[in-house]
């Protein structure tokens, strides 16, 4: 008896720990109480507007950071990586710098990630409505336009855990 149960245990088991691996995120990656998005209506370098309101129906991707901020240096060439491989397959990257001037975005980019956009929050008001606690700061905003998950400081969002939570964020499912 004991063997057959032992039996049965082991046969189950690679399907619960898979179940279980299904509700766990990356580490960093916070569970938040759903909440409304705070607004974002920013350019980028180019004068181009990005308004968060304008992006319902997908999962975004709000990342806050700043030149002088030495994870976001560590940070950002692997989520440059990540959103140059597979983009449609991930949340829309919406980034926006807190700090910096044009030429220090430019200079910064230019280095770490050439083929990333940025908005410039030169007054910081929208950093002032979101309030990351540091920067490095993630938010993920669901299809609805609630934000639904954050990581502060920097991760390694080409590593595999962080890929596989970034490539689940479609519409209408939540890892």
């Amino acid at each position: 008896m004991k063997r057959l149960l032992l039996s049965i245990v082991l046969f189950l088991s690679p399907g619960l720990v898979a179940v279980q691996a299904e509700n766990e995120l990356p580490t960093g990656v916070i569970r938040l109480k759903p909440y409304p998005a705070p607004p974002l209506r920013l350019a980028d370098m180019d004068g181009q507007v990005t308004d968060l309101s304008r992006l319902r129906g997908q999962w975004v991707l709000v990342h806050f950071w700043a030149g002088w901020c030495v994870p976001c240096r560590r940070e950002l060439p692997a989520l440059a990586r990540v959103f140059k491989d597979r983009p449609e397959r991930l949340p829309r990257l919406v980034m926006v710098n807190t700090a910096d001037t044009e030429d220090e975005v430019f200079a910064f980019l230019g280095k770490l990630a050439p083929d990333q956009a940025t908005l410039l929050d030169k007054d910081g008001q929208v950093t002032e409505r979101w309030k990351p606690r540091g920067l490095p700061a993630s938010y993920f905003v669901d299809p609805e336009g609630r934000v639904r998950y954050l990581a502060l400081g920097g991760r390694p969002w080409d590593h595999p855990p962080y890929r596989r939570f970034l490539e689940a964020l479609k519409p209408g499912k939540a890892p």
